[in-house]
Formats: structure tokens, C-alpha cells, sequence
């Protein structure tokens, strides 16, 4: 039994785009392809893009999801170790959104009792999120990335944990915003907005359509969704929606 490039989208959730991308890089050629040039896809084929879905929700990229798939033998084998990666970032999200949890109940405690913040283990603020994870999150911006890993280098413990315990920050306040039933082209949310943008500009130049796909990848990135949604569901959608706002108004 086959099944057409539709019906296989419509199963997967991956559009027929993507599959055909997938099918020009190498990566999942089809079955067949039928006299009126549509692409068909047996079991097999199913197996394998259920391998490759799982590896780019883990965050790795094209070129290494094609090697991961090419020295694996066993597809039994090779499911054990997806597996075993799976409950290990199940783990790790699920230490994420406990993370970000106790900061938030903090973060309320405080303004209802009219304190400033304190943090009591401030070390608590980054269980579950790594640096690397951060740079390995900028793949498809090299430009950015390579400005960042540069950074990043000569930096110290404290500077890392500094810039972490920003972009914690920073995701938390939008949340609130969102919560409070702010729109995206909201000022105080374009406020929150420029004050990302600009940190991101002080690493190098960043045009409207590039500030445009960040945004997009806020959604399109697992990793970056991930942590918007272990924030707050929807996050991720409305950072992307707030960054598209701005770079209308602001940049255009």
C-alpha cells in the first residue's frame, strides 16, 4: 500500500513543500513517483520521516539528521535511541517549566507584597537551559550565530548567567503582557520589542526581514518554541506576532 504526498502531509502535519524538500536534499525520496508526476510514499518511507521528525523536534539540523539516518542500521535500534533522547528533553523541559514556575511565583509574591525581587537560589532561574542550546537555537542566522559564539567565548561564567537570567526576564515580562490581554502591536509590548531589538543590533546590523524571521522562528524553531511555550502557551505565537508588528512599524 502507498500513499499520495497529500495524504501523507495531511497524516504528518508536514506540508507537501517540506516533503518535496525533503525528497530534493536526499533525505526522503518517495516510493514512486506516479505518471501524473505525484510522489508516493510506502511504510517504509513513513518509518523514515517519523525518524526525521523526531530528530529536527529535537532540535538537529538537516545536514545532520541526513548523517544520523545514513549510518544507522537497525531501525529498531535507531527508534531505542531516539527514544532514550526524547524522554531525556522530556525531562529537561519538564525541569524547565519548574524553573520558570517557582520565578513566576516569586516574581507575583513580590509586587503583592510590594518588595523588590529576591530570588532566593538565583541558580534556580537556569535549571534546564544550557548556552549551547541557545547558540545551536541560531542556526539558520550564521551571521548572527557566528557573532554570538564569538561573543560567548570570552565571556565568563557570570556574564553567560547574566545573559541568561535576561532573556528569562524578558520571555517572563511578555507573558505577563499577554496575560493581561495586551495585543501584540500593543505599546507596552513594543516597548518589551525595541528593548529585544536593540540588544540583538549592539551584536551586529539587523534588517527588517531578518528581525521578521526571528520572529517566525520563535514559532518555526522547536527549541526556541519549546521555551516560549514552557513559559506560557501561545508565547511563542505572540512574541513572533509582536516582532512582526514592530518591524512594520518600526523598521520598514
Amino acid at each position: 500500500m502507498d500513499w499520495p504526498i497529500a495524504e501523507v502531509a495531511r497524516m504528518s502535519g508536514v506540508t507537501a513543500r517540506t516533503l518535496r524538500h525533503y525528497d530534493e536534499v536526499g533525505l526522503l525520496p518517495p516510493a514512486r513517483i506516479g505518471t501524473n508526476g505525484h510522489r508516493y510514499y510506502e511504510e517504509h518511507q513513513l518509518l523514515r520521516l517519523q525518524q526525521i521528525l523526531v530528530l529536527r523536534a529535537l532540535g538537529v539540523g538537516l545536514p545532520e539528521v541526513g548523517r544520523i539516518l545514513a549510518e544507522q542500521v537497525d531501525e529498531v535500534e535507531a527508534l531505542r535511541g531516539h527514544h532514550l533522547r526524547l524522554l531525556a528533553e522530556r525531562d529537561r523541559l519538564d525541569t524547565l517549566a519548574g524553573t520558570v514556575s517557582r520565578t513566576i511565583a516569586e516574581l507575583e509574591q513580590s509586587r503583592k507584597d510590594g518588595n523588590p525581587v529576591t530570588i532566593n537560589r538565583p541558580e534556580n532561574l537556569f535549571e534546564g537551559i544550557q548556552p549551547s542550546q541557545y547558540q545551536e537555537s541560531l542556526r539558520d542566522f550564521p551571521g548572527h550565530a557566528e557573532e554570538v559564539a564569538r561573543r560567548v567565548a570570552v565571556m565568563t561564567p557570570q556574564d553567560i548567567e547574566a545573559g541568561q537570567r535576561e532573556r528569562t526576564t524578558q520571555m517572563i515580562l511578555l507573558a505577563d503582557l499577554m496575560a493581561a490581554g495586551h495585543p501584540a502591536d500593543a505599546a507596552p509590548v513594543q516597548a518589551q520589542i525595541d528593548a529585544q531589538y536593540q540588544a540583538m543590533t549592539e551584536l551586529r546590523p539587523v534588517s527588517a526581514e531578518e528581525y521578521r524571521a526571528v520572529g517566525r522562528s520563535c514559532v518555526d524553531n522547536s527549541a526556541w518554541r519549546s521555551a516560549y511555550e514552557a513559559i506560557a502557551p501561545g508565547l511563542a505565537a505572540y512574541q513572533r506576532d509582536a516582532i512582526e508588528a514592530y518591524a512594520t512599524t518600526r523598521l520598514s
